[in-house]
């Protein structure tokens, strides 16, 4: 099914049917448990270092029980998983010495198998996993109340999102173009969610390339994942697209080889922001962003605007993390390796500095 509860400091949302599939259904009720699931936290890290709870809650089971995933002040993300006297622990070290800086932590569990946390570091897209232990049963009531009721839940004021999802959802490389997103090929513009294998398409620089793979996932519609109107003329389109805020635009002009000594570079759309080039959108409680991967990282052309192809470094080396990705069910035959990207990544502060001098 997918996701099915999310919640924020204003308010919450919970639909065991999945969210976005009958409308607005707040007090719809779960029985039963999940025998797998994910819970996928956003928020900040404290500036001030101090430890966060960024998720906690008890068990309704009559044994008494918890869940809880803290930051430590010492780097790191601690899970508790405790039913009656059973407590089970898992930690996640990792350098977060950039306090202040925007996360993704998520915690995936099936029942019988091993459990997994992972990192995620949104601005570097560097992403750590740890393994977890076997889950305690998670009701679905449990997962209601986290997500409806914010009494029964104990959630850090850095925290910007939570969301419930009833199966293990993937990490790694995101796909970030909504099925409309127009692309170029030598038939004619395509929308992205109709390609497949085996399709060619058009590359910034006039080239024609086969697509090895086209991915899809789905994604809670808030927080870092909201999806972002590109608004022509900017950027070069010739009409709106919308797509995901990680998704690298291609960048190019005196300003780019002025500031950073190269023909072109890529910077997120989320980091290039304002008010006339690009906007986040309120729509459903979901979206689906699809990726399309070649033979090396190149730019594609989306209604005239170039926005990189989907990067996936050296994944297929790594067969754990190929496993967690959204390509793992395919396996690594075919699977290409893209040694860096095709330009040079803006840091974000470099990113809003380029988008200003544009605006100016």
């Amino acid at each position: 099914m997918g996701w099915i509860g999310m919640a924020d400091h204003a308010g919450g949302r919970f639909d065991p049917a999945g969210l976005g599939r009958r409308g607005d259904a707040p007090d719809a009720c779960g029985v039963g448990t999940a025998p797998q699931g994910t819970l996928m936290i956003e928020t900040y890290l404290s500036p001030e270092g101090r430890p966060q709870t960024l998720l906690g809650f008890s068990r309704s089971h009559p044994g008494g029980g918890l869940v809880s995933l803290q930051v430590l002040p010492s780097g790191g993300i601690v899970l508790i998983d405790a039913l009656g006297g059973d407590v089970r622990h898992a930690a996640l070290t990792d350098d977060l010495n950039g306090r202040s800086e925007r996360v993704r932590v998520s915690y995936s569990w099936d029942i019988g198998g091993a459990g997994r946390l992972a990192l995620e570091h949104l601005a570097t897209g560097r992403i750590a996993t740890a393994a977890a232990p076997p889950a305690h049963p998670m009701t679905m009531e449990d997962l209601r109340m986290i997500t409806r009721f914010p009494a029964h839940r104990v959630m850090d004021r850095e925290v910007r999102l939570i969301a419930v999802s009833d199966r293990v959802e993937p990490v790694g490389p995101m796909p970030a173009l909504t099925a409309d997103v127009p692309i170029a090929t030598p038939h004619g513009d395509v929308p992205a969610g109709l390609l497949r294998r085996g399709d060619t398409v058009l590359t910034a620089n006039g080239d024609i390339v086969p697509i090895l793979r086209t991915v899809q996932q789905t994604f809670p519609a808030r927080g870092s994942l909201r999806p972002l109107r590109l608004r022509a003329p900017y950027f070069g389109l010739t009409r709106d697209i919308l797509i995901a805020p990680h998704q690298r635009l291609v960048l190019s002009g005196s300003e780019v080889e002025y500031m950073f000594g190269t023909e072109a570079v890529l910077a997120p759309a989320g980091h290039l922001i304002s008010g006339a080039t690009a906007q986040a959108v309120t729509g459903p409680d979901v979206v689906t962003y699809h990726g399309i991967l070649l033979p090396d990282n190149q730019a594609l052309m989306a209604a005239g605007c170039a926005v990189e192809s989907l990067y996936i470094g050296r994944l297929r080396r790594n067969k754990a993390a190929l496993a967690a990705s959204v390509l793992g069910p395919e396996g690594s035959a075919r699977l290409p390796e893209h040694a860096r990207p095709i330009w040079p990544v803006l840091k974000p502060f470099e990113a809003r500095t380029l988008a200003m001098r544009r605006a100016a």
